[in-house]
């Protein structure tokens, strides 16, 4: 088994090497920027599936909303990037919202996220393996099982470790930036020179009949999916290099920037020609095939970088939802595994989380990209409009120089991020309800972790100072199945460390002879200790053992003696050879460990072949 890891994961990397683990931008927006980046090719799409419901005349209208997505990632942008420079030690809205809002929503910012990195994996994953059927058709149907092969491929890159994760994704990352801005400016360059023929439904500006306030709202909202994954970058702070703040906020910058450019100009270019949603193809795939020519090199190239980035843009959740997990478990409102660091220095326990959440997610939703979308907008909308909030409130409280500009930007972003959630219930209610049920369960647990590590310190806190009890003597039981080598030394041992030794064997035989046979053999080895030999009716070794414990401690506590259980066992020479024995020791120990009276040790016994 340590073979087939080391192959998969690497060789351990030692504490200091943390240093060598960190990021440059250039890694860093491969890394963090694959989530938001992938987006352009579902967020367009999102938008001219609502507007045709109505008609495909409607498209036009999907220029003025992408305008306004646009406006919402502007202040986004600004937002997390002070947010970076508020607090360099990462965590993000979750952070943010604890400090200046309160612990509750802090809770609800940092459980969405949670859930929300989740649906990122889910998502990404989904829309991915939708992407690769538009180029190769003939796996439609198998979308559930592609899907969950590509998210196993991921943890195992990012269990690898920060450095080697971003150096795999850096080809895909840069590829498909690279291949739609050529695609873009080719597009627009032929629009340009006229080669590229008009096919819009309808020009800027024509009235269309049925059109509604409502309907352009829903279109807003699923085309600010768009955005999602544009804080994974303040929660990560500090996987970059010095200067950390500077670095992640110029990295957020050149992201944003590029989503822009990217959303634009796929917008423009799906109304100009025309394109309408169809069933097994992306309407970036027919952008493409329109300007590249279908069938063409470039045209694959733009299917396999897009199927690329939308399946590793996964790799943003693996990103930051082990640092946020890590953050709640500082906090102890998530269990403290979620602080430890792997082999390869990463919060391998978050990534394992997420990844069995996120299959578990898209068995339930079988892989869908439209039915997870809605889902996916809430659980990042409302971290959005409570980490804005609440960078407002502490501008207010610190009024440093400058605080009303910061303030605006916050204000725009918390505004339109509400508003953006109202729309998400008033219209995908059908599909986002699963998140009143998902978050009060998400909190209650949060506060059962909370409370009970509160119990835990109240408990082992030192209060007065400490007094020694001082015994009288020590009492150990050793479990005898019958005489063996691994009797022999668990007996030695117990006689090493107790004043008074008893070996007890539980016997389950129904012929009398056979149940002396082992104390005989017991009594001709070892004549000076006593044994004690109990009858079990119903096949249990761990009841007639409590029942005897129980009444060997009543006598040592009236003589002040320490009582003992030793569980003697033999551990074979390979771990796989485990599967071939009975576990009897592990059902003991499990059963003793509720007794507060009583000591539970184990003797093992090493074979050698």
């Amino acid at each position: 088994m340590q073979h087939i890891k080391r192959f998969f994961i690497g060789k351990p990397l030692k504490s200091s090497d943390e240093g060598g683990q960190q990021l440059s931008k250039v890694k860093a927006l491969a890394l963090l920027s694959s989530d938001a980046l992938s987006s352009v090719a579902y967020g367009t799409e999102q938008i001219v599936t609502v507007l045709i419901t109505l008609s495909a005349a409607a498209i036009w209208y999907s220029l003025p909303i992408a305008a306004f997505v646009l406006i919402l990632l502007t202040s986004l942008i600004l937002s997390y990037r002070q947010i970076i420079h508020a607090y360099p030690q990462g965590g993000g809205a979750y952070i943010v919202s604890s400090e200046n809002l309160g612990t509750y929503p802090g809770l609800i910012a940092g459980g969405s996220l949670l859930v929300d990195y989740m649906l990122t994996v889910a998502v990404s994953v989904s829309a991915g393996t939708e992407a690769i059927i538009s180029a190769v058709p003939a796996l439609y149907g198998n979308q559930v099982g592609i899907a969950i092969i590509i998210v196993v491929l991921i943890t195992a890159m990012n269990l690898r470790g920060l450095r080697d994760s971003a150096s795999l994704l850096m080809i895909p990352v840069y590829l498909f930036v690279v291949v739609i801005t050529i695609m873009i400016l080719t597009g627009l360059a032929k629009i340009s020179t006229g080669s590229l023929a008009f096919h819009a439904t309808s020009l800027v500006g024509a009235a269309v009949p049925g059109i509604t306030v409502g309907l352009i709202l829903r279109a807003f909202s699923s085309g600010s999916s768009s955005l999602t994954g544009v804080e994974a970058i303040s929660n990560a702070v500090p996987f970059f290099k010095k200067p950390k703040a500077k670095n992640a906020a110029a990295t957020l910058a050149i992201m944003g920037i590029i989503l822009g450019f990217f959303f634009a100009g796929v917008t423009y270019l799906n109304w100009y020609l025309g394109i309408t949603p169809k069933l097994k193809v992306t309407i970036l795939s027919q952008v493409g095939a329109a300007i590249f020519g279908h069938g063409s090199v470039m045209f694959y190239i733009l299917q396999f970088s897009t199927a690329l980035i939308l399946a590793l843009a996964a790799n943003t959740g693996f990103s930051a939802f082990p640092i946020l997990a890590y953050n709640l478990a500082k906090d102890k409102f998530m269990p403290h595994m979620y602080m430890d660091r792997g082999d390869r220095l990463g919060y391998s326990n978050g990534i394992l989380t997420l990844a069995l959440g996120s299959i578990v997610l898209i068995f339930i939703f079988n892989g869908s990209t439209e039915r997870l979308i809605p889902l996916y907008a809430t659980g990042v909308f409302v971290p959005f409009t409570l980490s804005q909030t609440g960078m407002i409130r502490k501008w207010w409280h610190e009024r440093s120089k400058g605080w009303i500009g910061r303030s605006l930007a916050n204000f725009v972003g918390a505004l339109i991020s509400f508003s953006i959630f109202i729309f998400l219930l008033m219209y995908h209610l059908g599909d986002v309800w699963p998140y009143f049920i998902i978050m009060p369960i998400v909190l209650l647990v949060f506060y059962k972790i909370h409370d009970h590590y509160h119990k835990v310190a109240a408990q082992l806190r030192l209060v007065e100072q400490v007094k020694f009890h001082d015994y009288a003597g020590s009492t150990v039981i050793v479990l005898v199945s019958n005489v063996t080598q691994v009797t022999v030394g668990a007996l030695n041992y117990a006689r090493s460390i107790g004043d008074y030794v008893i070996a007890m064997h539980v016997s389950m035989d129904e012929n009398p002879a056979k149940e002396h046979e082992t104390e005989s053999e017991f009594k001709k080895d070892f004549p000076d200790i006593r044994f004690v030999d109990i009858h079990s009716s119903y096949r249990s070794v761990s009841r007639p053992v409590l029942r005897f414990a129980e009444i060997i401690s009543k006598n040592a506590r009236n003589r002040n003696y320490t009582i003992t259980i030793l569980v003697p066992q033999f551990m074979p020479k390979k771990p796989w050879q485990n599967i071939l024995h009975n576990q009897t020791s592990f059902r003991l120990r499990a059963a003793l460990a509720s007794r507060e009276d009583i000591v539970v040790a184990t003797y093992s016994y090493h074979l050698k072949r």
